[in-house]
C-alpha cells in the first residue's frame, strides 16, 4: 500500500514537471513567431518614416510613432533597425530631426548626439571604422611597392 502512494506521489511530480516544460516551450513571453517579428520590424519601419515625415509640422506626433515603435520592440522582444536606431534619444524617447532638435559632432574617435530636448549626449565610437580605413591605405601602398 506504501508502495503503491509513493509511485503515485513519483508519477505526480514527473507529470507536473512534463506540464511546466510544456507551458514554458508554448506559453513563453519572449519566443514568437518569426513571422510575427518580420511583421513587428515592418511596422517599427512604418513608424519610423512616418516619424521623420511629420516632425516638421507635427512633432508631438512624431514622438509618439518612436513611443510606439518602442513599444513594439519591448513587446516582440526584438531591436529597433540600426538605422533607426540612433534617430530617438535614449533617456526621453523623443524623435531627433539633425538640425532640428539634435546636433552630431564627431569628438575623440567618437560620434557624439546630442538631444536639444533633454540635453543627453550618445557617445558612438567609430574606431574600428578608422582601423579598417588605416589598414586599407596601410594594404593600398603595400600592394603598388610589390608591382
Amino acid at each position: 500500500m506504501v508502495f503503491v502512494l509513493i509511485c503515485a506521489n513519483h508519477f505526480n511530480s514527473i507529470f507536473e514537471y512534463y506540464i511546466r516544460q510544456l507551458r514554458r516551450i508554448f506559453l513563453s513571453r519572449g519566443k514568437r513567431p518569426k513571422w510575427m517579428i518580420d511583421i513587428a520590424i515592418e511596422r517599427m519601419n512604418i513608424l519610423f518614416e512616418r516619424a521623420e515625415m511629420e516632425f516638421i509640422t507635427h512633432p508631438e506626433r512624431s514622438h509618439r510613432y518612436v513611443e510606439l515603435a518602442r513599444k513594439l520592440s519591448t513587446k516582440y522582444n526584438t531591436k529597433i533597425p540600426q538605422k533607426w536606431s540612433r534617430r530617438y534619444c535614449k533617456k526621453c524617447g523623443r524623435f531627433l530631426y539633425y538640425g532640428h532638435n539634435s546636433s552630431v559632432r564627431l569628438v575623440d574617435e567618437k560620434v557624439n548626439i546630442f538631444c536639444g530636448e533633454c540635453g543627453h549626449v550618445m557617445r558612438i565610437p567609430y574606431s574600428k571604422e578608422k582601423k579598417n580605413k588605416r589598414r586599407a591605405k596601410y594594404e593600398s601602398i603595400k600592394k603598388r611597392n610589390d608591382e
